[in-house]
């Protein structure tokens, strides 16, 4: 089975339009390609005002969670003192 150089031809033609049109799906699906949409920028607000509020939360609960560690070391500590003032 011999290819002539037509074939050979058609075919390279083909590869090299797959190829370009592959590229440029890749390029229209790409996200970051797209548009900002007036959704986008509502839900990026939204996303961010959540992320603020975890955040805020999160600062809440490690200040609530050192609170009560220093209170557990004051309490320990004076443990500690009352043992050693009854020796």
């Amino acid at each position: 089975m011999s290819i002539t150089q037509s074939t050979k031809t058609t075919l390279v033609a083909a590869l090299i339009a797959g190829c370009l049109s592959s590229g440029a799906f890749a390029q229209a699906s790409d996200p970051a390609a797209a548009p900002v949409t007036h959704a986008d920028k509502k839900a990026a607000k939204e996303q961010s005002k959540a992320d603020k509020k975890a955040s805020v939360a999160q600062a809440k609960a490690d200040k609530k969670k050192t609170d009560a560690q220093a209170d557990a070391d004051k309490a320990s500590a004076d443990a500690n003192l009352k043992d050693a003032k009854k020796q």
